[in-house]
């Protein structure tokens, strides 16, 4: 048999086993086990490199970097299991409420600051589809502009630092976390206004889209104590820890530790640090970092065995044989991460596509946070592309019958161009994403 092909049956074969709703990293390890066997019938396998696995695995378990992903985890499960994420939203949408589209757009800041500490575009999209949605139907606000709105905002953590997702990006393609939080700031805002204009524009267009907040809501009182205690606080902190990694004060798993301190710290001065609360913000980060670890462990065994089996070169030589070189590269590249983001999850890319596409990438001196960031914003467009995309479900399991899933499909459109557009400018103007690393850089300098 030509070790060859039965490299590319594996993938295969694990892409089947994942589209089929098998849990990722069993699959993974599963279908490295079969293929190990398969490889030992005919000869092409030999057994000897699975003794590199523990290696592996004591590799995992050292690495600092990762220590940053149960960090951001429980700083954003500890914002929304606390009622902080909640409240903040609801004196966003007063501050903004007496323009038309407000309250969308307090959905947009919130749910982008949500995004980046969560990292999890499940717990993001549907918390802010619990919280969100049923307030901007009350008041009138178009289904499909509302389902759009938040399952967009749900999305911009892929990109907008602090993310779980740069931080195993990062890792995966051996580069400086903290530079890839640096060089996806631009982008992250890019696209944060982009949404932010449009709801704007549309809501000046067709007032009955995005009505302006009603009067009594608007002039409740206690206003600015309410931003004085719920809003300023966890903005500072946010701010606090991406600046604190900006300047090389503090790495990222360090400055993720200072963050969950101060989120218990926001908890406690709100009066919600109560022991259900707790429990259940460590539950959650326990639930998705056990996640990752073992889709991590599950993607190095078959990263060994398809390794083993020659598959590595198989996709070096085709990638470094397409027509049009780098720039072909990019866009098969770029296309199959698309794809594939309508049937698994950004991990399980992450783990299985990226080191596949990393040395690639390396021989054609590609800057890697670039790099990075453009997989990053390609993929968060993804979640949001009818009608596979990732996010759309999410947000269909806890919408109101009201909402159609034909509404959610039509509201999310304006939002998938507009991320296309920013994608198609941080690939035309690569200094959009190193500009602010290289004046860091310069300053420490």
């Amino acid at each position: 048999m030509n070790v060859e092909w039965l490299s590319i049956a594996m993938f295969i074969v694990a892409l089947i086993v994942l589209a089929l709703g098998y849990p990722v990293a069993f699959s993974l390890g599963g279908v490295a086990l079969i293929f190990t066997l398969i490889g030992i019938i005919f000869g092409v396998f030999d057994p000897i490199l699975w003794s590199a696995m523990p290696q592996q695995i004591f590799g995992i378990m050292n690495n600092f970097t990762l220590l940053a992903i149960p960090y951001f985890i429980f700083l954003g499960s500890m914002l929304e299991k606390t009622g902080i994420a909640e409240n903040l939203l609801e004196t966003m949408g007063i501050l903004f409420g007496r323009m038309r589209g407000g309250l969308a757009i307090a959905v947009i800041i919130v749910g982008g600051l949500l995004a980046a500490t969560t990292g999890v575009v499940a717990a993001t999209v549907i918390a802010m589809g619990l919280i969100s949605l049923p307030t901007m139907v009350r008041y009138s606000y178009n289904p499909r502009l509302a389902a759009g709105v938040i399952v967009a905002s749900g999305t911009l953590g892929q990109i907008i630092p602090p993310s779980v997702v740069l931080v195993v990006l990062g890792d995966q393609l051996g580069i400086s976390v903290g530079n890839l939080f640096i060089g996806s700031v631009i982008p992250g805002l890019l696209m944060t206004t982009a949404f932010i204009i449009h709801v704007a524009i549309a809501s000046w267009l067709r007032p009955d889209l995005a009505p302006a907040l009603p009067t009594e809501v608007i002039t409740a009182p206690g206003l600015k104590q309410r931003i004085i205690k719920v809003l300023i606080p966890p903005i500072l902190l946010i701010l606090l820890i991406l600046g604190s990694i900006f300047f090389g004060i503090a790495t990222p798993t360090e400055a993720g530790a200072v963050g969950c301190v101060g989120a218990i710290i926001l908890a406690a001065f709100n009066r919600q640090l109560t022991r259900d609360n707790l429990y259940r913000a460590c539950d959650a980060t326990l639930r998705t970092t056990s996640m990752v670890i073992f889709i991590l462990i599950g993607s190095r065994a078959f990263s060994l065995v398809f390794r083993g089996l020659g598959g590595d070169n198989v996709v070096k030589d085709m990638f470094l044989n397409l027509p049009g070189g780098q720039i072909g590269f990019l866009l098969i590249s770029m296309l199959i991460v698309f794809l594939l983001g309508f049937f698994i999850d950004f991990f399980e890319i992450v783990f299985i596509v990226v080191p596949l596409l990393l040395p690639i990438a390396q021989s054609y001196n590609m800057d890697l946070v670039w790099f990075g960031v453009l997989l990053g914003a390609n993929l968060q467009t993804s979640f949001l592309t009818p009608p596979f995309g990732f996010a759309l479900f999410y947000l269909r399991g806890v919408a109101p019958a009201s909402i159609s899933t034909e509404d959610i499909y039509h509201g999310v459109i304006p939002f998938i161009t507009l991320q296309l557009i920013v994608l198609g400018l941080i690939v035309v103007f690569p200094s959009l994403v190193n500009f602010l690393p290289d004046l860091v850089q310069n300053i420490g300098r």
